[in-house]
C-alpha cells in the first residue's frame, strides 16, 4: 500500500532513511532533468555497502534498468529495480563534492554536494565521509564511447514526473539527494521526492 505522502527533498540537499526488506523505494523527478544521488548500506552493518563494480561486472553491463539487481561489497543484493520510466542512470561516477566543484568547475568557495549532504544525513548512522561509495545515480545520463572510453554528461532524460522503484532486499540505509552539480541537471537545480511503498 501507498505512504501517506510523498516526501520532497529540496534542491541542492540530501536526506537519509531506513528502508525495510520487502519495501519498494520511489524515486520520483517532479519538474524533470534532475538528478538523485542513492546510497544504500545494511541496517545492521553499515560495512555492507552498494557496490558499482560488483553490480556492473554481474550484470555486464554499464545501464542498468527494470529487473537489474543492485549488489553490495559482499556480493548480497541488496535492491532491485522494479520499474523505470526512463531508462537511463548512471553507476560510474562519484558523488559530486567541493573537490568536484573545485577541480571541474573552478570554484574558489565551492558548495559541499551530494558528497556533502550524503555525509551529514547519514552521520546519524554512524557512516563516516569515507564510507561513501560510488552512489546509484538516478536520471543521470552519461553516454560512454565504446572505442575511445571517453565519456560526457548530458541532459537526464527524465521529464517531470518520471520515476524509478527499487525494493529492497535487505534491511537497509538509504541515502538519498537533489542532485547539485549544474552539469547533471541541465543547468538548474531542482528538488527530488520519493515515497515508500509497502
Amino acid at each position: 500500500m501507498p505512504s501517506d505522502f510523498v516526501h520532497e527533498i529540496p534542491p541542492r540537499s540530501g536526506t537519509a532513511f531506513e528502508l525495510r526488506k520487502g519495501q519498494t523505494l520511489r524515486v520520483i523527478d517532479p519538474r524533470g532533468e534532475q538528478v538523485a544521488d542513492l546510497l544504500a548500506f545494511n541496517r545492521s552493518d553499515i560495512h555492507e555497502v552498494i557496490s558499482s563494480g560488483r553490480t556492473l561486472d554481474y550484470a555486464s553491463r554499464i545501464y542498468l534498468t527494470t529487473g537489474d539487481l543492485l549488489y553490495s561489497n559482499r556480493s548480497n543484493v541488496m535492491l532491485e529495480i522494479t520499474a523505470d520510466e526512463v531508462g537511463r542512470h548512471d553507476f560510474l561516477l562519484t558523488p559530486c563534492s567541493k573537490d568536484t566543484f573545485r577541480i571541474i568547475y573552478g570554484d574558489t568557495d565551492p558548495h559541499r554536494g551530494c558528497f556533502g549532504n550524503l555525509a551529514a544525513a547519514l552521520e546519524p548512522y554512524g557512516v563516516t565521509e569515507d564510507m561513501i561509495p560510488i552512489a546509484f545515480n538516478c536520471f543521470m545520463n552519461v553516454p560512454v564511447d565504446g572505442e575511445t572510453g571517453e565519456l560526457r554528461v548530458d541532459p537526464p532524460r527524465s521529464k517531470a514526473g518520471e520515476s524509478v522503484s527499487f525494493l529492497a532486499h535487505q534491511d537497509l540505509v538509504i541515502g538519498l539527494t537533489a542532485c547539485s552539480a549544474l552539469q547533471s541537471n541541465n543547468g538548474s537545480f531542482k528538488p527530488i521526492a520519493y515515497e515508500i511503498l509497502d
